[in-house]
């Protein structure tokens, strides 16, 4: 199983500067991925820069989204992004996408939270018009260069819809940011929408959780605040999962190991940049 590096782009308030810094010494201490969390309506870095910077701070390392909101975008400008993202990169871009589940987040007019699935559906389809090179806006132009490639989507969620969308249309699942033990089952669900939908092989199966080992209270307060929204039981139940010892970080990564994940990735609640090396020393 590989081992990934969240960044904390998400944050309250993160040094958006430390984000190339926290990308270089994670590619240097041999993580496989650097991953970024999507929100909009949170003071932190969004996902998409969060990626082009990480892209330009590093020269082999994956770069994964766990997960973007597509649907709070327009289909057409998401796709010249991580397009761009990609190419920038040398093409180690993997898209996590899911359709959110928070109002303020849905900022553009007429992109509300009625109708997101459906949105995503359609967008797809745009997503994969634009990598292709077909004309935009009506008119003879493509939005991206010759040589741009499909980019290889991974979704989150946990409804009959998403595990059918991940099916039909991507390479794998992304799980929840909990304890294994409880994304088992999404787990499972994911890898049997896959073969109920004829693909062959299995999904590539990608876990996250949450990390810190310099500042355990601050970075359990941080991610308690980041999902406040759902309410004090979800939000004490994801800061209390956070792994904060080595013991607990080992812990986690067996256990996913357990599970068959092809990747589990250490996502930061700080913006200490010491993490990166704290954390290499456990689990390499």
């Amino acid at each position: 199983m590989k081992i990934g590096f969240g960044l904390p782009n998400q944050v309250r308030n993160v040094r958006p500067e430390t984000i190339p810094q926290f990308a270089s010494a994670a590619e240097q201490a041999g993580f496989s991925t650097l991953g970024t969390v999507g929100r909009y309506a949170y003071p932190g870095v969004s996902d998409t820069i969060t990626l082009a910077a990480a892209a330009g701070a590093t020269k082999t390392i994956g770069l994964f989204s766990h997960v973007m909101l597509a649907p709070v975008w327009p289909g057409e400008l998401l796709a010249k992004e991580l397009a761009g993202i990609d190419g920038v990169s040398g093409h180690r871009l993997t898209v996590g996408i899911g359709v959110g589940g928070r109002p303020d987040d849905f900022a553009v007019d007429g992109f509300g939270m009625s109708g997101r699935g459906k949105r995503m559906d359609r967008d797809l389809e745009v997503y994969r018009s634009v990598w292709k090179g077909e004309p935009v806006g009506g008119g003879t132009n493509p939005a991206v260069p010759a040589g741009t490639r499909e980019i290889p989507l991974i979704f989150g969620g946990g409804s009959p819809a998403a595990y059918a969308r991940m099916a039909r249309e991507g390479v794998g699942y992304v799980g929840g940011s909990m304890p294994a033990s409880m994304v088992a089952p999404s787990f499972e669900a994911a890898r049997a929408a896959w073969k109920e939908a004829g693909r062959s092989g299995d999904p590539r199966i990608v876990g996250i959780g949450y990390v810190n080992l310099g500042a355990e209270d601050e970075g359990r307060n941080n991610v308690r605040d980041y999902y406040s929204f759902l309410g004090d039981d979800v939000a004490n139940l994801m800061g209390g999962a956070v792994s904060a010892t080595p013991e607990a970080i080992k812990e986690a990564v067996k256990a996913y190991e357990d599970l068959g994940a092809d990747e589990f990735i250490l996502i930061a609640t700080t913006d200490d940049t010491d993490e990166v090396s704290r954390l290499a020393e456990i689990v390499f």
